[in-house]
């Protein structure tokens, strides 16, 4: 059997197993109730440290960090490396930001950015705008992801479309069935691959010569190329371009849809800071990755038809044993299609919670969101394909980068939001729109690597400002600047004139809440009812249809011995010879709430009873009505079924 049969098939095994675990991953954790939004966009929120450890690093350090990058680095040299400083700013931001967006999100039920901005400023078209704004800026990410699961096909001789058109069905058919819990239980894989790839690559340049060698070539290389922006070390003309990269992809990166979409998963705010603390980990890996484009070039790998996605697994291909090229091509194909289909799920779940029901169906029911999710998750990964067609950067990371200048403009809405309400809604829409037509239109300029056509690329030349020749900045910053600028004049202008801002529906206590937090506990069990679950009465497991604990049949229900009579129950069920409703007398305190419930029933009646939580369009309590649920008058308590 020859070297590349060997690569073929350790390759194909894998991606076997991946595609079973994906196909499985629907029973992994799986609710009573699959079919909301909650459980298929956002694994239920119940997603502990390791779980959550591992979707995020697979989710946010993808084929972008092991394809894209090295083949930046070994195009131009040290400005590919403006990754590593970004992705270390990243984390302070994720720390501070992301704990705010989560307790916010789990008091009010948010599932995306776009829904926090729309109840922040009362605005739910600034939510669609922002929700129309993630998607766009999705599709580019996910095409880099798509590239780089090209290149790798490519390389282990699946050439032409259609085996990534069929890489990306197989993933869409997972993701459709089992939501998010898919590539949370991959990126468990995903990491357990790429750990060896990285190891495996660490040793390979310890037999071939060292960093050593690897940056003196690497540095003659550069010193013979005509260009002035590329070498080991930043030209001077680059600083400027450097910096602003650094600066908009640091901003960027977790204003993504689906960057919140891994930490709402998460259990609780302990979980999500634990995470972000230590996310630095993972730049190690991004920084090995970009010095193997260093090293790919010092050993002379030329790219396939010089397609420079391709160095990475031509470099796998040409120094990795046969089956350990076939473990590392099936690692990479995972970090290409985790990410994608991510998010896709995010990008889906902006559509149905911002634009989908607000405006299209108001009274969808949960399963109806959920089934809409899973029909827009499948374009948004088809349409990132067509994208790859009809635009072709020289770099795939240019992709991205374009999406960033997209996504930024969100930051005043969504980021600079989990901060202050200060802005106008109207003002953060003029300067979404302002910034928006400022970066599409300097995207517009700028031309691709040959001199000719359009979108080329993100770094705009400001040579014509009197910088030197070659100096360029991040598109995305200039654009989020004016962004600002038009935010920040109207808001002073709109309300200096009296004009009403939108209620801010959130509370400060929201951005610190977690999952222990009393008040979510009540507003749980107003709700849903209580008890959740129904009680077990026989001590063989056997339930009643639902039931209210009286203080004779408390010793009973303890030692397992009551029967089912002991207890009122709600149609026909164990015990109940008929669908009667019996009343049951409970013995009450002075104000009238059952004393086996205490300060519970007091404080549950006092938060139903409390309606300034609610938004102003809510329509509770009714006009004239009292405030009180339905049910809530204190008289003898009915048992109710529990779901």
């Amino acid at each position: 059997m020859s070297d590349r049969h060997v690569e073929v098939g350790v390759f194909l095994a894998l991606m076997a197993v991946v595609v079973v675990l994906g196909f499985g991953a629907a029973r992994w954790r799986a609710s009573e109730d699959p079919q909301t939004l909650e459980e298929w966009g956002v694994g239920g929120r119940s997603f502990g440290n390791w779980v959550t450890w591992f979707l995020i690093g697979g989710s946010m350090y993808s084929a972008y960090t092991f394809i894209a990058v090295p083949a930046l680095t070994y195009g131009v040299g040290a400005i590919g490396y403006f990754a590593v400083p970004f992705a270390i700013v990243t984390t302070p931001l994720t720390f501070l930001f992301t704990t705010r967006a989560w307790s916010v999100a789990r008091r009010h039920g948010f599932v995306t950015h776009s829904e926090f901005a729309s109840a922040r400023f009362g605005s739910p078209g600034l939510g669609a705008a922002v929700a129309v704004t993630g998607i766009l800026a999705t599709m580019p990410y996910v095409a880099v992801q798509l590239l780089a699961l090209q290149a790798v096909l490519r390389t282990v001789g699946f050439g032409g479309e259609w085996p990534m058109l069929a890489a990306v069905a197989v993933v869409s058919i997972c993701t459709f069935r089992s939501g998010l819990r898919a590539p949370a239980l991959l990126s468990v894989v995903k990491d357990i691959l790429m750990a060896w790839m990285l190891l495996t690559a660490v040793l390979m340049v310890a037999m071939y010569g060292g960093w050593d060698r690897t940056f003196r070539v690497a540095g003659e290389h550069f010193a013979a190329t005509p260009s002035p922006a590329d070498g080991l070390l930043l030209p001077q003309v680059g600083h400027l371009g450097f910096l602003t990269l650094v600066i908009g992809s640091a901003l960027a990166v977790f204003a993504y849809p689906h960057a919140l979409v891994g930490m709402l998963a998460a259990k609780d705010r302990a979980t999500v800071r634990r995470n972000a603390a230590a996310l630095p980990v993972y730049c190690i890996a991004l920084a090995l990755m970009a010095l193997l484009g260093f090293f790919a070039l010092s050993r002379g790998v030329t790219p396939v038809d010089g397609d420079l996605n391709t160095v990475i697994p031509r470099l796998i291909h040409e120094y990795f044993p046969s089956w350990s090229a076939g473990i590392a091509y099936a690692g990479l194909s995972v970090a290409a299609l985790i990410p994608a289909a991510v998010m896709s799920i995010a990008a889906a779940n902006a559509f149905t919670r911002s634009l989908f029901r607000p405006y299209l169906r108001p009274d969808a029911t949960p399963a109806t969101e959920a089934r809409v999710s899973r029909w827009v998750s499948l374009i948004v990964k088809f349409g990132a394909a067509a994208l790859i067609l009809a635009v072709d950067p020289a770099y795939s990371v240019e992709l991205q980068l374009i999406g960033g200048v997209v996504i930024l403009q969100t930051i005043p809405a969504v980021f600079i939001g989990l901060l202050t309400g200060w802005f106008h809604r109207v003002g953060l829409i003029a300067g979404l729109l302002a910034g928006l037509g400022v970066g599409v239109g300097m995207l517009y300029d700028i031309p691709r690597a040959d001199g000719t056509g359009h979108f080329g690329g993100s770094s705009w030349s400001v040579s014509f400002l009197g910088f030197g020749p070659g100096t360029t900045v991040y598109v995305g910053v200039v654009a989020l600047a004016v962004n600002l600028v038009v935010a920040v004049g109207l808001t002073l202008v709109l309300r200096a004139s009296g004009v009403a801002a939108g209620v801010d529906a959130t509370h400060p206590d929201d951005y610190l809440a977690d999952a222990g937090d009393a008040k979510l506990k009540r507003l749980d069990g107003l709700i849903d009812g209580l008890p959740r679950k129904p009680l077990s009465v026989d001590g063989r497991g056997a339930h009643t249809a639902g039931a209210v604990r009286t203080r004779e049949a408390e010793p009973a229900l303890r030692s397992g011995s009551a029967a089912p009579e002991s207890l009122s129950q709600s149609g026909p069920g164990p015990g109940s010879g008929s669908g009667s409703v019996p009343s049951v007398p409970v013995p009450r305190d002075a104000e009238g709430f059952p004393r086996e419930l205490g300060a519970f029933s007091r404080e549950a009646s006092s938060f139903s009873r409390d309606s300034s939580w609610l938004p102003p369009d809510s329509g509770w309590p009714p006009r004239g009505g009292s405030g009180r649920p339905p049910g809530d008058e204190p008289d003898d308590i009915r048992a109710t079924t529990t779901r």
